[in-house]
């Protein structure tokens, strides 16, 4: 009894097992069934009449032309009008495919067109691994959604993320941009674009640079780090990281910023900027500098804010708060500053001053106009309360020269001439011209108007205009509170003497932390070990997928031989003789 009941369970089990394999074994259904044991051994051939082949296994379906069968490797080879259909999600067309039910892996070549409910790929040699669920190629692909078209050499499908991993020459056109790059993630569902390696985002007015980055596909933004640069109509933005939205031509950078404007020699640095190319301007803080090339010598503007705008024949320049000039023969200070390219002016507001040698002159406001052909100064004005001021040779007090309004005239970029208009009143220290400069007083006059005359930004000679009414006090007959004019306010330590010293008393800023993007996953290889093991141990003999290529794919990113041109004349001889082979071994349905 004890025996019989183990021969029941064991029927059972064996039963079972039997189900079990049976239920893996591709179903199928043909109008016509051939075999051909000398050119096909151990196989079935399945024919089209009225309707094509049709097969199934576990999910996936298969129709085609003509088909053969090796029933004991569960292998099927599919010839003509080859389709395959992974329920709803994956619809596969081409002249040529395999299947393999053992390793649920296929293989499609010649027009291949793979279709998901969100895109489609077309390529000329695709691998479909159903466990994985992945299908890779690397013949070569493009892939269309709703707005874009992806090409690259080399792509990999995850089906269970919806996310392509394109390699090799990656292209995306749409009709807003282009993307290139060395390596591309794509999330089909919503479109975002993951950039590895040299990356450019072209638009019809910009071109975005990077080495990593991101691209919203559909809302048109994308975030550039290391390396970034965006290039606009002369002028280039480059930071630690950009922002950039195309559909309105906008960006932000940050941390380490520098703006190239080739239309006028200049270049602006900061820690944060914006960029808005429709209204032609730029917003720049955080540490501001611009440097400008005039006549082989840079001027540079500091302030907490600068702002450029307009086009690139007609940039104006404005700074806000504590601005900060330096050149090599002249330096300056004002609340704010107004560069206007068209005209030449430069207007200084709100408590301006300019230092050049032992000169100070201050006023209401300050202008200095240059030549806009030349680039070379031509001439200042300084309105309201103007004050000339300029220290004593032998430093025992200050040569001083005030009135209403002042204007300068200039000659190779060094001030000559001077002339002071309205209640005009001066102190100059009188010395000998030659010698030990012995001072011979300290003369002090009133008149209408002053010409003063400068050599090497000395002053030479004064001519005293209407009205003229002055005295020559001994030194010991002036008292000291006698020697300065009223508003007279000597500025020296705050004089900036080198490009450093714009940032003088200023604490370094505090930069924002850069929010990186994550390297791409390390993901095996399509053809891992594993994969191949699985392939090899489950091959058919009639299959196309044969050892060489399986070990082309794996090694075709990696491999050096690759680069060698015996090795590529080798691959291309054996495909070549495999196409020869397969086209002798096509089924021909009149036979």
């Amino acid at each position: 009894m004890k025996n019989k009941f183990f021969y029941i369970l064991f029927a059972f089990i064996f039963s079972v097992a039997s189900f079990a394999q049976e239920g893996k074994q591709i179903k199928v259904q043909s109008d016509r069934t051939i075999k051909d044991q000398n050119r096909f051994p151990g196989a079935t051939i399945l024919a089209k009449v009225d309707k094509q082949v049709y097969m199934q296994h576990e999910g996936i379906e298969i129709w085609c032309d003509q088909a053969i069968h090796y029933g004991e490797d569960k292998f099927v080879k599919a010839l003509g009008n080859v389709k395959m259909k992974q329920g709803d999600t994956i619809t596969m067309t081409s002249k040529y495919a395999e299947y393999n039910g053992n390793t649920k892996f296929a293989y499609a070549s010649d027009n291949v067109f793979m279709e998901t409910p969100s895109n489609t790929l077309r390529t000329d040699t695709l691998f479909f691994d159903r466990l994985r669920q992945q299908a890779y190629y690397r013949s070569g692909g493009t892939v269309r959604d709703s707005s874009n078209t992806l090409t690259s050499q080399i792509g990999r499908y995850f089906m269970d993320r919806k996310q392509y991993s394109f390699n090799t020459t990656v292209k995306i056109v749409n009709p807003e941009n282009t993307v290139d790059s060395d390596r591309l993630d794509y999330y089909t569902e919503n479109g975002h674009a993951y950039l590895y390696g040299p990356s450019t985002v072209k638009g019809k007015e910009s071109t975005l640079y990077c080495e990593r980055g991101f691209y919203d596909t559909k809302v048109k933004t994308g975030y550039a780090i290391k390396n970034a640069k965006i290039d606009y109509d002369k002028r280039t933005v480059f930071g630690d990281s950009i922002f950039y939205n195309s559909a309105n031509q906008f960006a932000s950078a940050t941390n380490n910023i520098r703006v190239l404007d080739t239309a006028n020699n200049s270049v602006i640095t900061g820690h944060y900027a914006e960029v808005f190319k429709e209204k032609d301007s730029v917003f720049i803080t955080k540490r501001a500098l611009a440097a400008t090339l005039q006549e082989k010598d840079s001027i540079f503007i500091h302030s907490d804010t600068l702002m450029v705008t307009g086009k690139p024949e007609r940039r104006i320049m404005n700074g806000f708060y504590d601005v900060r000039i330096y050149k090599s023969n002249m330096s300056g200070k004002s609340d704010s500053i107004n560069v206007d390219q068209t005209t030449g002016y430069t207007k200084m507001i709100g408590r301006p001053i300019i230092w050049s040698q032992r000169n100070q002159m201050t006023g209401d406001t300050i202008k200095i106009i240059s030549d806009t052909k030349t680039e070379k100064l031509d001439s200042l004005i300084v309105y309201q309360n103007a004050f000339l001021a300029q220290e004593d040779t032998l430093k025992a007090g200050y040569n001083q020269v005030k009135g209403q309004i002042l204007y300068g005239l200039f000659k190779d970029n060094e001030l000559y001439q001077v002339d002071i208009d309205k209640n005009t009143e001066t102190i100059f220290y009188q010395r000998e011209s030659e010698g030990e400069l012995k001072l011979i007083g300290i003369n002090k006059v009133l008149s209408s108007s002053i010409r003063l005359l400068l050599n090497n930004r000395e002053i030479e000679d004064v001519y005293y205009y209407q009205n003229v009414d002055g005295t020559l006090y001994r030194e010991i007959d002036l008292p000291e509170n006698a020697r300065e004019l009223s508003g007279f306010n000597w500025r020296g330590d705050e004089r900036i003497n080198s490009k450093s010293d714009l940032f003088r008393g200023e604490s370094p800023p505090e930069l924002t932390k850069i929010t990186g993007i994550p390297l791409p996953k390390d993901e095996a290889d399509f053809f891992d070990e594993e994969t191949v093991k699985r392939l090899e141990d489950n091959k058919s003999e009639g299959s196309r997928l044969l050892e060489q290529e399986l070990k082309d794919a794996e090694l075709k990113e990696t491999n050096e031989q690759l680069d060698s041109i015996p090795f590529k004349k080798k691959v291309k001889e054996d495909l070549n003789t495999e196409k020869k082979k397969n086209q002798k071994n096509s089924i021909n349905i009149e036979q």
